[in-house]
C-alpha cells in the first residue's frame, strides 16, 4: 500500500496546478494581468509587492508558460508580461474565486467589483453547463472517473 498523500500523486492535476499558481502573490499577479496590467512597475505599484518576490513570481509564470515576456523598450531595456493561451484559460478559476469571496467573505455593501459581459452589460454568472444535456447543473452532480 502506498502511504504517500494523494496530492503527491503525479496524476493529480490540482496539485500540479497549485505548483504553478498556488500562492497569494501569483493569483494577484494573474488578476492584474486580466485587468490589463503588463509591466513590472505596474504590478509593483498596484500590489505593493517586494521587488524580489515579484521578479520570482513573474519568472515562474513565464517558465511555466502562463505568461510570455516581451521586450517593449531597448533603452533602457524593459519587458512586459502577457497572458498566453494557457494563462487566459485560468480566467474561470479567478472568476470563481472572486464570486466565492463575494458570496462568503464580502461585506455588507456588496462586492467591491462586478464582472459584466462587456457587449451587453449583463453580470457574469459562472456555472457548470452540460453541452450534451443543454442544462446547468450543480457541483453535486459531478463524478470523478479515471
Amino acid at each position: 500500500m502506498n502511504s504517500a498523500p494523494a496530492h503527491d500523486e503525479p496524476s493529480c492535476s490540482i496539485a500540479a496546478s497549485l505548483d504553478i499558481v498556488g500562492d497569494r502573490w501569483t493569483i494577484l499577479i494573474l488578476r492584474d494581468s486580466f485587468r490589463g496590467l503588463h509591466r513590472f512597475d505596474e504590478f509593483r505599484r498596484d500590489l505593493e509587492i517586494p521587488r524580489a518576490v515579484l521578479a520570482d513570481r513573474l519568472r515562474r509564470l513565464v517558465d511555466a508558460g502562463v505568461l510570455v515576456k516581451r521586450q517593449y523598450s531597448e533603452h533602457p531595456p524593459r519587458d512586459e508580461y502577457r497572458l498566453t493561451d494557457m494563462g487566459r484559460e485560468l480566467s474561470p478559476i479567478l472568476v470563481g474565486l472572486m464570486q466565492w469571496g463575494d458570496r462568503w467573505l464580502g461585506g455588507p455593501d456588496g462586492p467591491p467589483t462586478v464582472l459584466v459581459h462587456e457587449p451587453c452589460g449583463t453580470e457574469v454568472d459562472l456555472r457548470f453547463h452540460c453541452g450534451a444535456c443543454a442544462r446547468d447543473f450543480s457541483p453535486l452532480e459531478i463524478a470523478s472517473r479515471r
